[in-house]
């Protein structure tokens, strides 16, 4: 049946409307379409290649070389070495039980070490490089070189690694580096990328740690090309970084390599000051530690050696350790009343052997007395009992203002770890720390070195120096960076009137010179380098007075901590001081402990080498010659990298 004309034109107009609708919306999709190719094309084509170039290329630090440390003569005494390890890459090795066993044909492989290296190949990429051994020999590393296409997936590498190559002689001084970690990332609010590098190194301890920022440097960059999941394709460009400063010290590494000897295994320190900047030209702590141990992580049984070494061979006694000063203590004391104008040089002071304060007895440690002591007397022969009656006279705030002047209870601008500010007492302190009240006996025993005070080695030696010149002296133990000298530390003047400092130093000078004084048997008899010094015995139990009816209990039959600390401090030459020196023996039963390494310290430096014999008294010369030829057969020499004590 024929549709009649009418519905078929009707049709048509429905399905012509229907094809426009449809041909608009495509040519709306086409429109939009190649609008939006075209803002992505043009308008966003810079942020499209930036990010795919950030797929494609990939930017890679490049650890700096760590700055090296001299010591003021040039001697290295931190350097950087080569370090050769082997590195696996889990993907190009295959079978890594295979190539494992094949490299350790070839190399003394360390099985903790190869479970280590297991452990972290199964938790990284597979592309990524993880070492199997670290600081073999050159040797190991030709031998791999050579075996190459026998080993897949396995590098032989090199790179730099810290070494200290005087060992244990600056260890508490210069310290030593390790790996990165969490503790040391939890210091930075937004820690540098660098410090996540794997295995990146930094100061631990010591100058290493107090001056990390001028000697770690700025790191280099690389640009390598990537693929989709990140393996290397190949290197671009590369950048490289800047080194770390080069760092120069005061301490003579000659004279620091003979204090350790002569110290040997005591619990001891010494310090030796230059007078006119302030350097420090030793700082030997004893015992000591080979630093290279802590480069790569010391092993449980090596830090358990340490640890458990009841002489602390880990602890910096320098700068760390607080002393009670005992009678160095009273140059602070008798310069305190001189300059308050309480006592003058001429007046004496009778000692019976002890003095009654507050109905309590406070001993002298000559138990029969000194008789009639004056000023010079009193230092010459250490009367306690001349200082009591000065306490009593001077009291306790113009005691410690004189001891803070001296450098005493401060804490002195070093880069070493733990420098402590020790304790110079006052009424103030007790009542805030004790809360209690200060009382006479508090003064007595402070001002014999007893009691609350407390010094470091440092300090002593600061104070010694002080009293050598008049100046307010300060250590100085930077001597350049990268080559710009580091300002003088010699200090203005105390303002202490000069007449007072002479009659101190002249009493330091009978201390050692006069047959009467406390260090002569420790003195040197060379006219140019005479020694002016003070003995000091600082007590760590307390002696009762059944103990001192019956007879005090000599050092010698103590137990070893029960026994008296010794100290010395001196400078030298005594009419032209150039060094101070201060010594503590810790428990070394008194002062005539200290007093023979400081003179020995004191003409090694002032000589700048093993002296003449016919610098120690007559009666010595033998001893001394055969301690000489121990000491330079002792002394250790620079290690090699790779090189350490067992």
């Amino acid at each position: 049946m024929r549709r009649p004309p009418k519905d078929t034109l009707e049709s048509a107009r429905k399905i012509s409307r229907r094809g426009l609708v449809v041909a608009g919306l495509q040519a709306g999709f086409v429109g939009l379409l190649g609008w939006r190719m075209r803002h992505m094309q043009v308008d966003q084509a810079d942020q499209f290649r930036f990010l795919a170039e950030e797929n494609r290329i990939n930017i890679r630090l490049i650890p700096p070389a760590r700055g090296e440390i001299f010591d003021r003569n040039g001697v290295a005494v931190a350097a950087n070495a080569p370090a050769y390890r082997i590195t696996m890459v889990r993907e190009d090795a295959g079978d890594i039980d295979a190539v494992l066993d094949s490299l350790g044909q070839l190399v003394d492989l360390d099985p903790e070490e190869v479970e280590r290296a297991r452990a972290e190949m199964k938790r990284s990429a597979p592309f990524l490089p993880v070492t199997v051994a670290d600081r073999v020999s050159w040797e190991d590393i030709s031998r791999v070189a050579v075996n190459g296409p026998a080993l897949p997936g396995v590098t032989p590498e090199v790179g730099l690694s810290r070494h200290y190559p005087l060992r244990h002689d600056l260890a508490h001084v210069v310290g030593y580096v390790g790996p990165v970690s969490e503790r040391d990332l939890a210091h930075y609010a937004d820690p540098p990328p660098l410090l996540r590098i794997p295995r990146f190194q930094i100061g631990k301890v010591g100058v290493e740690t107090k001056l990390e920022e001028v000697l770690r440097g700025k790191a280099g960059a690389k640009r390598v090309e990537v693929n989709a999941v990140g393996r290397v394709m190949r290197e671009l460009d590369r950048r490289e970084g800047t080194s770390g400063a080069t760092v120069q010290l005061t301490i003579d590494s000659q004279l620091q390599n003979y204090t350790a000897a002569r110290l040997g295994e005591e619990s001891a320190s010494v310090v030796v000051l230059d007078l006119e900047h302030g350097d420090v030209l030793a700082a030997c702590s004893s015992p000591s530690y080979d630093p290279n141990k802590f480069v790569r992580g010391i092993s449980v049984a090596d830090y358990s050696v340490l640890r458990e070494n009841d002489h602390r061979p880990l602890a910096s006694k320098i700068v760390q350790d607080a002393y009670p000063p005992g009678s160095t203590f009273k140059m602070a004391a008798a310069l305190a009343a001189m300059e308050a104008g309480l006592i003058t040089p001429t007046e004496t002071v009778w000692c019976p052997g002890y003095l009654e304060v507050s109905g309590r007895r406070f001993h002298c440690w000559k138990r029969a007395g000194h008789g009639h002591m004056n000023l010079e007397k009193s230092l010459r022969e250490s009367c306690d009992v001349y200082y009591y009656d000065l306490a009593i006279k001077v009291g306790i705030e113009k005691i410690a203002e004189m001891a803070r002047r001296l450098g005493l209870g401060e804490v002195h601008d070093l880069p070493m770890s733990a420098v402590t500010k020790g304790l110079v007492p006052d009424k103030n302190w007790k009542f805030v720390n004790r809360g209690a009240d200060w009382v006479v006996g508090d003064t007595v025993n402070a001002v014999i070195g007893q009691g609350f005070v407390l010094t470091s080695p440092l300090q002593l030696a600061v104070m010694t120096a002080r009293l050598a010149t008049g100046r307010s002296v300060a250590p100085r133990l930077i001597k350049r960076i990268d080559g710009v000298e580091e300002p003088s530390r010699g200090g203005e003047s105390l303002g202490i009137n000069e007449n007072h400092l002479r009659q101190i130093r002249k009493a330091m000078f009978e201390v050692s010179n006069n047959r009467r004084g406390t260090a002569y048997r420790y003195r040197s008899v060379a006219e140019d380098v005479r020694i002016a010094g003070k003995t000091g015995t600082s007590q760590v139990r307390n002696i009762t007075a059944a103990e001192r009816a019956r007879g005090v209990t000599r050092n010698e039959d103590l137990p070893w901590e029960r026994r008296d600390h010794g100290l010395f401090v001196n400078f030298a030459p005594a009419e032209a001081p150039r060094i101070a020196v201060a010594t503590v023996v810790e428990h070394g039963g008194g002062s005539g402990a200290a007093a023979p390494i400081g003179r020995d310290v004191t003409l090694q430096a002032l000589y700048g080498g093993d002296p003449p014999l016919d610098a120690y008294p007559s009666a010595d010369r033998g001893r001394i010659k055969t301690q000489q030829e121990r000491l330079a057969r002792e002394r250790r020499t620079p290690a090699a990298p790779g090189q350490e004590e067992a």
